[in-house]
């Protein structure tokens, strides 16, 4: 395919952005305390420029501590944050991308648990989203209008630092969203009751914005015309909004799908497929004439689909820039398959953030967020390296030593290269995993990297004393617990099911272990392979580990799919007609199956690891699942520390 459509200019108003591609505004958690850019935050966003993006969108800046809830977050509100938001436009300038500033007045409801400033403040009494027994304090004439007056010195000082354009946070069933939607907006004064009063204050906030700024600077609007729960504003309800924001003077529309109540929407894991909110761009088009932003699991090949179809104008990448900032360098130099794939699952971009409440980096690309401090560099003492197992960490650790200029073998006892990581791909929803293993092929060919597959490494094996250093990632195992009737001839891994569907027989298979393998595996049996599905849990939760944005989207699906969950069952004896389980109350039952999935968790492969570790403890590292059983990104950050810290 041709990606030439994604290098064209386009005006935004009178600001001529060098081509279609977008960067999608994502909070890092990297700023100062103070609420200034840090150096972190800059180096970030210069590193993304520097790879070709047209546009970026920085997450959300608030109008003041207060608003911000505690967050580690920009704040616009003082002046003294204006030196580094400059240096921030200027790194971003200096690569021919414009820097767009947005603006945020807060979460309102979606305020999160134990944030400062409790109760949250709302358009109106309606109950807190992580906590429905703290109702919201709606906010009065006064404090509407200090948020007017705060934007309106908000978008001075981004103008004063040298943004190019503001974009106004209008979407996700956030603060301004709730001013806009029926669902949260019960006033009966000037700001509710008609679709017109419920886009007073947005109106109001372009107004200030304008005041501010002019008439040449570009004012974008972020909004979520479909919010995808019942009594969430429909696509309808939306397009009237729109043509309202646009008789304002609003000159681009920055369009997506969700809120918290469909939350999978606001950050798409990988069940949601590809361009999953691109279908609001229609009816958005014959709605009204300014320019069209998109966003949502898109690919480059999804991305020139829709600026040909004339449906937008530009499309958003948010998580792919940050899996690889060079994406569109590398698609205007022809190097589409050297794109470093975003897997799209949440684990170090957001999930960083809302479970460690630390800075944000990414699974497949850990300089994310450390671009100063996990740059790379060329040795001038180049090493002989071995690397054991060619999974994720072995990978990783192979492809950052020989950037580094070492001289790099990897060995693996299987005939296909990716451990785990290939093995979990088979599903069409994992898709973004088989892309990341055929990138790390194709990265190992064009470093030279020798690969060595269906050769099995042992401590006693001479050729260890040959090397200067070495990189034991030898993964992990099935933890196979001792049940009766384990080893019956109906019953198969869930490895074995991944790589050989054939092994499956019969109609009825029931899933012993709901973790996230189980339930993935139980949804690709159900949807693509047709098989009645039921999934047995000895917990009270199935995928209770993932991130709940995951978890959301994945049982969502499993329902979908028709498949059965069964939780509080403890797994008794297996046999020809099923699965014995007891629940709770020590009753027992058979939970019919042709064919039984063992997804009872991995153990690490550590007694080779930790064997070549005694013997050559000078010059031996092991990472990855051989260490300590952890997710995809935990694999490859070891092994991009192991290789990259190779001097």
């Amino acid at each position: 395919m041709s990606y030439d459509l994604l290098f064209t200019p386009f005006k935004i108003r009178n600001m001529l952005v060098k081509n279609r591609l977008v960067m999608a505004p994502m909070g890092t958690f990297t700023p100062n305390s103070d609420g200034s850019a840090s150096k972190d935050t800059i180096s970030y966003y210069e590193r993304r420029a520097r790879g070709g993006v047209g546009m970026i969108i920085l997450g959300a800046q608030f109008l003041n501590k207060e608003l911000a809830q505690g967050g580690i977050s920009g704040i616009l509100e003082e002046k003294h944050v204006i030196p580094q938001l400059t240096e921030l436009c200027e790194s971003i300038q200096r690569y021919g991308a414009k820097a767009v500033c947005q603006i945020s007045p807060g979460t309102g409801r979606n305020s999160m648990p134990g944030a400062e400033g409790e109760p949250p403040m709302s358009a109106s009494a309606i109950p807190s989203q992580f906590d429905p027994d703290i109702l919201c304090r709606p906010m009065t004439l006064e404090d509407i209008q200090k948020v007017i007056e705060g934007f309106e010195r908000s978008a001075t000082i981004a103008k004063n630092a040298g943004f190019d354009a503001i974009e106004i946070h209008g979407h996700a069933g956030y603060l301004i969203d709730q001013f806009m939607s029926e669902v949260w907006n019960k006033r009966d004064d000037e700001y509710g009751g008609s679709p017109e009063n419920r886009a007073r204050l947005p109106r109001e906030i372009i107004r200030a914005i304008r005041r501010a700024v002019g008439d040449d600077m570009p004012v974008f609007f972020r909004i979520a015309l479909d919010h995808r729960f019942e009594g969430g504003r429909t696509i309808e309800e939306s397009i009237a909004l729109i043509k309202l924001l646009e008789e304002e003077g609003v000159d681009t529309l920055d369009i997506d799908v969700g809120a918290y109540e469909s939350i999978d929407y606001i950050f798409p894991p990988a069940y949601l497929g590809d361009a999953c909110m691109e279908y609001v761009c229609e009816p958005a088009r014959r709605s009204v004439k300014i320019p069209i932003m998109n966003a949502g699991n898109h690919t480059p090949e999804t991305a020139v689909n829709l600026i040909k179809s004339g449906n937008a104008d530009f499309v958003m990448f948010g998580r792919p820039l940050i899996a690889d900032p060079d994406l569109p360098r590398k698609l205007m130099e022809g190097r589409a398959r050297e794109i470093r794939p975003c897997i799209r699952c949440n684990q170090d971009c957001i999930g960083r953030i809302m479970r460690r409440l630390t800075k944000l980096s990414c699974s497949v690309n850990p300089a994310a967020g450390f671009e100063d401090r996990f740059s790379l560099k060329s040795t001038e003492s180049p090493e002989r390296v071995v690397v054991i197992g060619a999974g994720p960490a072995g990978l990783e650790a192979a492809r950052t030593a020989a950037l580094a200029g070492h001289k790099v073998d990897v060995y693996d006892k299987e005939e296909k290269v990716g451990g785990q990581l290939a093995v979990a791909a088979t599903p069409d929803f994992k898709r973004p995993l088989r892309e990341l293993v055929e990138w790390y092929e194709n990265e190992m060919d064009r470093l030279e990297v020798n690969v060595r597959k269906g050769v099995e490494i042992k401590p006693e094996d001479k050729l260890l004393e040959n090397y200067d250093r070495i990189i034991v990632a030898t993964g992990a195992l099935p933890d196979t617990p001792s049940i009766p009737g384990i080893d019956g001839p109906n019953v198969i891994s869930i490895i074995d099911a991944h790589r050989n569907k054939k092994l499956i027989k019969g109609e009825d298979v029931v899933i012993c272990g709901g973790g996230l393998s189980g339930c993935d595996s139980a949804l690709e049996l159900a949807t693509e392979e047709g098989k009645n599905v039921t999934i047995v849990e000895m917990t009270d939760e199935v995928a209770r580990d993932e991130l709940f944005i995951n978890r959301f989207s994945l049982l969502r699906k499993l329902e979908e799919a028709g498949v059965k969950i069964y939780t509080k069952c403890k797994i008794i004896g297996i046999n020809k007609q099923g699965v014995e389980v007891e629940k709770e109350d020590g009753s027992t039952w058979l939970v019919p199956a042709d064919t039984v999935v063992i997804s009872l968790g991995m153990k690490e492969n550590k007694e080779i690891a930790e064997r070549i570790m005694e013997k050559y403890p000078e010059k031996t590292r092991l990472v990855g699942d051989c260490v300590q059983i952890g997710r995809i990104g935990t694999a490859i950050r070891m092994g991009f520390f192991a290789g990259s810290s190779i001097e």
